[in-house]
């Protein structure tokens, strides 16, 4: 099988750890030339070192994607180094959900989560946009989600975020068509990252699912205790309630593995028996 992954230079943010990790492993393992970028410098390094470790290629550059000189500086590097930049991943997102009425313990999570989750897209796009037209190609993959879908309680300014990814993405396409390719990744509740972490208030999910709170609860239960029926479980199974943060991976390589003529440009995620209803 032809593999359009191959020597690619893919440039990810978020690479410290969860989908942003795994995909600058499953690229580079097919060929990619990685560049990895993240606040955590830490983690970043642990990442190439992954990566490196199992003989491929990968180079390390820290950057906070809501500072446009810094992700400007992040896509220098990346020519100077590999000769060009063939895909932007705008991977790194934060998930601070509330109701309004957590406003005062939430206001500054939602200020942080507006200069991530969108001007850190933006930014992104702008690092990339000159070099890419310059090429005639590019491909720019930006991270959204189900919760960009409708608006529900307990998320406005997440929701708010991920709605605003996608306007930047198609408007993205419609400029840019026919020289740049531009892929929307809208993963459901994946609870194997860390991105959970960032919920304010737990009581928040609840909007995305209505009326299956209850035995989403009691699966998520099951989860943490690892007590999944074998059918939740399985992933062949059409009961799999809880995805692996490692299909995300899949899908991304999968958008990023097409000829340059070939966009996939809307991809939703889930596990058929997760239970969230957007």
């Amino acid at each position: 099988m032809t593999n359009h992954v191959e020597n690619k230079v893919i440039v990810v943010t978020g690479a410290g750890g969860g989908f942003g990790r795994l995909v600058a492993l499953k690229a580079s393992a097919r060929g990619a030339k990685m560049v990895c970028a993240d606040i955590d410098e830490a983690a970043l390094a642990d990442t190439v070192k992954q990566v490196t470790d199992a003989g491929a290629t990968a180079t390390g550059i820290a950057a906070n994607v809501a500072d446009l000189d810094q992700m400007r500086a992040l896509a220098k590097q990346a020519v100077d180094t590999y000769g060009a930049i063939d895909v932007m991943i705008n991977n790194a997102g934060t998930m601070p959900l509330a109701f309004f009425a957590d406003h005062e313990v939430a206001a500054d999570q939602w200020s942080r989560c507006i200069d991530v989750n969108i001007k850190g897209v933006l930014n992104g796009i702008s690092a990339v946009y000159d070099q890419m037209m310059a090429q005639g190609r590019g491909h720019v993959i930006n991270l959204s989600s189900i919760y960009g879908n409708f608006p529900v309680l307990g998320s406005g300014v997440y929701q708010a975020t991920k709605t605003a990814v996608n306007y930047l993405s198609e408007s993205l396409r419609v400029e840019a068509q026919g020289k740049i390719k531009v892929t929307i990744i809208k993963p459901t509740g994946v609870p194997g990252t860390a991105l959970g972490t960032g919920v304010v208030n737990p009581d928040a999910v609840v909007g995305i699912l209505g009326q299956n709170a209850l035995s989403y609860g009691e699966t998520m239960g099951k989860y943490a205790e690892g007590q999944l029926s074998a059918e939740q479980a399985d992933p062949q199974s059409a009961e799999y309630a809880v995805l692996d943060p490692g299909y995300i991976a899949d899908a991304i390589v999968m958008a990023i593995d097409q000829p340059w003529g070939v966009s996939l440009g809307d991809i939703t995620i889930r596990a058929t028996g997760d239970g969230y209803i957007l």
